[in-house]
């Protein structure tokens, strides 16, 4: 499954899923905001942090590009979302005393 992820996750952005993580992490331990929130939060965050990547590496001239550029972000977001829910669940599966 991991590779299948992968292969569609542009390689410069693989470390926005590790944010993600960290981010969810912290989130979880500060008790301040419901678990079922952090999802919600770490799709918004990274489709945030990937826009930030797609916009600053694209010619942003037409229509077009612009469009490009949102379903790129967009995309890429909620891969590398999902990409830091599966290192959570690889973590928490090899913590687990069998």
């Amino acid at each position: 499954m991991m590779e299948g992820i992968l292969h569609y996750v542009k390689p410069e952005l693989i470390v926005v899923a590790l944010v993600l993580y960290l981010l969810g992490q912290g989130i979880k331990q500060s008790h301040m905001i419901q678990d079922k929130y952090i999802l919600l939060i770490n799709g918004a965050a990274g489709i945030l942090l990937c826009s930030f990547y797609i916009i600053s590496v694209s010619a942003l001239d037409t229509l077009q590009q612009i469009a490009m550029a949102a379903f790129s972000a967009s995309t890429q977001g909620i891969l590398v979302a999902g990409l830091s829910t599966y290192i959570h669940q690889l973590i928490k599966q090899w913590s687990k005393s069998e």
